[in-house]
């Protein structure tokens, strides 16, 4: 058949299991898990990370090497939910719990604040805590901060329960917000955003997971978890109003708390950002959570977005592309106000057996406002989570010019680590393609690309095997199966792929050629 050039849509899909990135241990000490990070804007050099309950990392070379500290507070005490942020000076703050009384769950003032502990020397000694007035008996959890580029105001959000983990109808939650204007040093009163209260069960119908952001010209946008859904609300005064109703902006099939084999608990609790850089896409608010709509065994990581301020929202847009079947889960997402990319982070088990717990850690990065994706295996290492090990909530990545810092846990031998990778954003994905080279399969760009009808899908196989080549549309759904387990010798072939064969409408589709435990995928679009 005549030969065609491969399309410039190419999208390539890491899965091979040779590590591309240098991965750098931070730490194996103190049990440290629910981590947070973040780059210094004003020295990309200076990198300061945390992790639960009390653990401090800070690196003055990039994230080459760390510095471990233990986070104190004589007055407040620590007690995890650690979040690690920088303001528009280069201070540093960690955002925690606190046990006033230091005597752990359930004692006199346990968890009736959230404290913010500051840096000024990239995190290696910090202030006593301040925070927004305590509301004992009442608890506080859950807490996401934003820091406003054009006043240098710090404001948070987060969730209050009446009493933790009741059934009783009276007692609720609540979504908080209070700011400061002079550095962390005072708070104002904390202001109730959620018109719709959530039980406090602390599960799918408990109001979580508020990560506040900011707009260009100073808006406040933020959106949480709930019975409902996914919901957002936002302020165009600082803060000081707010609408008087949260609108939906998803539903999350299956709920925000669901189970993951292997680990104690996962929660698939939304990250807001909004891109400030000033590109094509500057004012567009992201959230970025995981689902589990298509099923328990096949969680997938979601973006939504919003180009007018929250009134109107796209279709979920399905995050891993790899084939429908897997898991994946605990993301976290940042958003490179530089260049406008979108990235993100999330644990991975594309490359292993549904029954395996073997689990990778996976970048991924959009450059078009969430219109496609592009999937990096991180990792040099695969691990086993033990349920029987707390792994905590959340994973984090931070990105400023290109320099991009991912922060996860892994476990082995009884052991847990916090890790990070050194990953360029100039460089990325310029040498995954040298990567087919250790994989018995080579997936071509189809073409004509875009198409009415007729496509022409080809392939390459090193060794003979049994392949698949599946097709599925933008949410991870299977259209259309055209080799199952089907055996192949060595050589090239081609499918000419017929799009009113499968009644498949306009649109963006992805076609998956996979084989053991390779697979590659690419896009490719209806016309």
């Amino acid at each position: 058949m005549k030969k065609y050039f491969v399309s410039s849509l190419t999208i390539l899909l890491a899965t091979a299991s040779f590590g591309q990135f240098q991965n750098i241990m931070i730490s194996n000490t103190n049990d440290p898990e629910e981590v947070s990070i973040c780059i210094n804007p004003k020295n990309t050099n200076q990198i300061v990370a945390g992790a639960n309950i009390d653990n401090v990392f800070f690196s003055n070379d990039a994230g080459l090497t760390w510095n471990i500290n233990i986070l104190s507070d004589t007055t407040n005490g620590v007690w995890g939910d650690p979040i690690v942020f920088c303001d528009t000076t280069g201070a540093f703050f960690f955002s925690h719990l606190a046990d006033p009384s230091h005597d752990g769950w359930g004692s006199p003032n346990f968890l009736d604040r959230i404290v913010i502990q500051k840096s000024t020397d990239g995190g290696a000694n910090w202030n006593a805590g301040t925070y927004p007035l305590p509301n004992n008996p009442k608890i506080q959890d859950k807490e996401g901060v934003a820091v406003n580029h054009l006043t240098n105001e710090i404001y948070i959000t987060w969730t209050q329960f009446d009493n933790y983990g009741t059934t009783v109808p009276t007692d609720s939650t609540v979504i908080l917000f209070s700011k400061s204007a002079d550095g962390g040093l005072t708070w104002s009163m904390p202001k109730r955003i959620s018109a719709q209260a959530g039980d406090c069960v602390d599960s799918d119908n408990t109001v979580e997971g508020a990560v506040p952001t900011v707009g260009p010209n100073g808006e406040i946008y933020v959106a949480w978890a709930g019975p409902n859904g996914i919901v957002f609300n936002k302020s165009l005064d600082d803060g000081n109003t707010w609408l008087p109703q949260e609108t939906l902006v998803t539903s999350m099939p299956g709920g925000w708390d669901y189970n993951i084999t292997g680990l104690d608990r996962c929660n698939g609790l939304p990250a807001t950002s909004c891109d400030i850089s000033g590109g094509p896409n500057n004012g567009t608010i992201y959230i970025n959570w995981t689902d589990q709509r298509n099923g328990t065994g096949d969680t997938d990581v979601w973006l939504i977005k919003s180009t007018d301020e929250g009134l109107t929202w796209s279709i979920p847009m399905r995050v891993n592309n790899d084939a429908p079947g897997k898991q994946q889960f605990l993301t976290w997402m940042c958003i490179d106000q530089t260049t406008g990319s979108v990235y993100f982070i999330f644990y991975d088990r594309r490359n292993y057996s549904s029954s395996s717990l073997q689990t990778d850690v996976y970048l991924a990065r959009t450059i078009d406002g969430g219109n496609s994706f592009t999937n990096y295996k991180i990792n040099q290492t695969a691990f086993v989570p033990s349920s029987s090990v707390f792994f905590g909530d959340y994973i984090g990545i931070s990105v400023t010019n290109n320099v991009i810092r991912p922060i996860w846990m892994a476990f082995s031998s009884g052991t847990l680590s916090v890790w990070t990778a050194i990953v360029n954003g100039t460089t990325l994905g310029i040498d995954e393609s040298s990567l087919t080279s250790y994989s018995p399969l080579e997936l071509k760009q189809n073409y004509p690309n875009p198409f009415k009808e007729n496509t022409w899908i080809k392939f390459n196989l090193k060794k003979s095997t049994k392949v698949n080549l599946f097709v599925y549309d933008i949410l991870g759904h299977k259209v259309a199966t055209l080799y199952e387990n089907e055996q192949f010798n060595e050589g090239n072939y081609d499918y000419i792929f017929n799009a009113s064969s499968f009644s498949l409408s306009s649109g963006i589709y992805y076609y998956s050629l996979s084989c053991n435990e390779y697979e590659q995928t690419k896009k490719m679009i209806v016309h």
